[in-house]
């Protein structure tokens, strides 16, 4: 007798059909997201950022120091891993007051508890930061794929993991730069606003978690602070979504306390980086862009004679005034700020378009290319960057539209295609669905933040790093945009109470069996 027409699956049919059946799109993107993350960062040569000497800013004041006695000859070329820990008195007050020391500390008590009580190995952080991360991906991956088929989801979950586990991205993580918590934040503060619209998981949990990512995104640095008026006011939608008092009182009181946070993060800059960005944001800002650095002083009310400072930057070894004397606090620093240079702009839309064309040139650039990758012990070239998984992070900078003309097109693009389903949403009262279109918003709005703060706050001055938080809306916005394509999600859909294809098991591979042979 002949065998029967269904054989023995083979091993490798097995493993697919357990991953199909048993292994959703975000737990496979969280999975792929902690392995690539791990292999780059953990095994050698690790992969982190050289300093560009901000680290200080950020490392005394929570009882570390630069331990490494030619310290000063690594930076911007070598990654450094191994920092020393205050022993007694640590004399040096806080210089920068950021959520970014709540990361630092939890990584120094976990650091001292298994591995060093002297000395502080930056890996400690890296993978707690990992670890945050990978769950905000599968959170994120779990709001865009819960309600597509397998097929798609997997689609979508893949390409998250394209973009999202570049190493442009996770060599933050070992560092010092305030960018690892934007990182994490933000991808967090998206997947729960994305699964209020999903109505995946309990609203108030949900809640909690938009709150938390949202106060630790605009409290990381000072460049953060619109990103509270942005969430505020994009963030009314979800005072709609819901008729109960006490999810709306809620709501209205996180979105009150990020505003708030907003304007006590900008209050709160110290006045030493306040000069530094303002000395930038008039010699490499309006300096810089106007064909009459003169006439542009005296609009300022400054004397002419500052023309000489056009591009050139605060920490030059040699230049042509004391940039902290108090002549400079007097007759430079004390006749501008942050208003009337927005005011300048304003009244000279060319040197604004100039300025802005300048900053979309960096604008999608993930990782700085001032920055090396690794430790000096690695006996890589100085400055030398990992390619690892570094596809997207490189086919980004070299094929995106360097123009700001390219970034008007692509929000008005985007959001207009998501406009259709927002309009029949607000017909028929559906609250919940509104919340997609707000989230895609806001996305844009943080990001266009980040590129307006960057270039009236400091100029073109290091913009590359000052603009991570345009690149990465970019890329969350882009992201969501493309898997709702794929899953054919862009219009109107009405949510039914439970997945309806979340818990569906594959249909398209046979089921495990062995069914012998016929007699």
């Amino acid at each position: 007798m002949h065998m029967g027409l269904r054989r023995i699956p083979s091993g490798l049919q097995r493993a697919a059909i357990f991953a199909v059946r048993f292994i959703s799109p975000a737990a496979l993107a969280a999975s792929a997201v902690l392995i690539i993350t791990a292999l780059a960062l953990f095994v050698p040569p690790f992969v982190g950022m050289a300093d560009n000497g901000d680290y200080y800013r950020i490392l005394y004041g929570n009882g570390l120091y630069f331990s490494q006695p030619d310290y000063d000859s690594r930076y911007f070329g070598y990654f450094v891993r191994e920092y020393g820990i205050f022993q007694y008195f640590n004399e040096h007050q806080t210089l920068l007051y950021s959520s970014q020391s709540l990361l630092i500390r939890l990584a120094l008590a976990v650091n001292k508890l298994v591995y060093s009580t002297t000395v502080f190995d930056i890996r400690i952080q890296a993978a707690l930061l990992t670890l945050m991360y990978t769950a905000a991906v599968y959170l994120l991956v779990e709001g865009i794929t819960c309600r597509m088929s397998r097929a798609r989801g997997y689609a979508a979950a893949l390409l998250v993991v394209f973009v999202l586990a570049d190493t442009g991205y996770t060599a933050y993580f070992n560092s010092f730069f305030g960018e690892s918590i934007v990182l994490v934040m933000m991808v967090t503060l998206m997947a729960s606003w994305l699964l209020f619209y999903r109505k995946r998981y309990n609203d108030y949990v949900l809640l909690a978690l938009f709150a938390v990512s949202a106060l630790l995104l605009i409290t990381v640095k000072q460049q953060n602070a619109p990103v509270g008026v942005v969430l505020a006011v994009a963030g009314v939608s979800l005072l709609l979504m819901r008729r109960d008092r006490l999810f709306r009182f809620l709501a209205g009181g996180i979105l009150a306390l990020l505003f708030a946070a907003g304007i006590v993060t900008y209050v709160w800059i110290p006045k030493d980086f306040v000069h530094i960005n303002q000395y930038h944001a008039m010699t490499r800002g309006v300096l810089q862009t106007t064909d009459n650095p003169e006439k542009a002083l005296e609009s300022f009310g400054m004397n002419k004679q500052y023309a000489l400072l056009k591009g050139t930057i605060y920490y030059a070894p040699y230049s042509t005034v004391d940039v902290d004397g108090s002549h400079m606090g007097e007759n430079f620093y004390n006749k501008y700020g942050f208003v009337s240079i927005a005011a300048y702009y304003a009244a000279h839309p060319g040197e604004l378009g100039a300025l802005l064309n300048a900053a979309a040139r960096n604008a999608f650039t993930i990782r700085p290319p001032a920055m090396g990758s690794f430790e000096k012990s690695a006996g890589r070239d100085f400055g030398a960057q990992t390619r690892f998984f570094s596809a997207y992070s490189l086919l980004k900078q070299a094929a995106a539209p360097r123009t700001f003309g390219f970034i008007v097109i692509w929000m008005v693009l985007v959001a207009g295609l998501y406009m259709p389903g927002f309009v029949q949403a607000v017909r028929v009262r559906d609250m919940r669905h509104i919340q997609k279109l707000a989230l895609v918003v806001a996305g844009m709005g943080i990001g266009l933040s980040g590129i307006v703060v960057s270039i009236i706050g400091a100029g073109d001055a290091d913009l590359a790093k000052h603009e991570f938080l345009f690149t990465l809306g970019f890329d969350l916005v882009s992201v969501l945009f493309v898997a709702d394509l794929v899953g054919k999600e862009l219009g109107y859909q009405q949510m039914p109470d439970q997945p309806s294809s979340a818990r569906k098991p594959a249909a398209v591979l046979p089921p495990i069996a062995n069914k012998g042979v016929n007699a």
